[in-house]
């Protein structure tokens, strides 16, 4: 049997963390994204209301989807961590501008986060199909 191949993706676009995890790891056909906070691309968190906090996290998460092959389109589970359950409303709002069906799966937890960030997003994803 063969063991699958893992690499860790990233370039210039990933996010900088100053915590000591990989933003992605690429197992086979399987890619795993690390929590993608508000931050900005050297690593300073970058506070701000939930909707900005979420969009912000977001495009990272993006960026680095994109670096390891994948794009938001390919996602198929996300985690997702919320300070405060009030935001839960804006937070499905939010998140139906960015995943459409078919859905991925999803968990979502709250009060879990330090009072510096709002919201925080990981993912499992596959890689896109290179055109042919």
């Amino acid at each position: 049997m063969n063991n699958p191949i893992v690499s860790y993706p990233r370039d210039e676009s990933t996010p900088i963390s100053h915590l000591p995890f990989s933003p992605a790891v690429r197992v086979g056909d399987l890619i795993f994204v690390s929590g993608q906070a508000s931050v900005d691309k050297t690593g300073k968190i970058i506070p701000g209301t939930f909707e900005e906090e979420f969009r912000r996290s977001v495009e990272n998460l993006r960026d680095v989807l994109v670096s390891a092959g994948s794009d938001l389109a390919h996602v198929v589970q996300t985690r997702n961590y919320i300070r405060d359950s009030a935001d839960s409303p804006l937070f499905n709002k939010l998140y139906a501008e960015y995943f459409s069906a078919p859905l991925p799966a999803r968990t979502t937890i709250s009060h879990c986060l330090p009072p510096i960030l709002n919201f925080e997003m990981e993912c499992v994803a596959v890689p896109k199909i290179p055109a042919e």
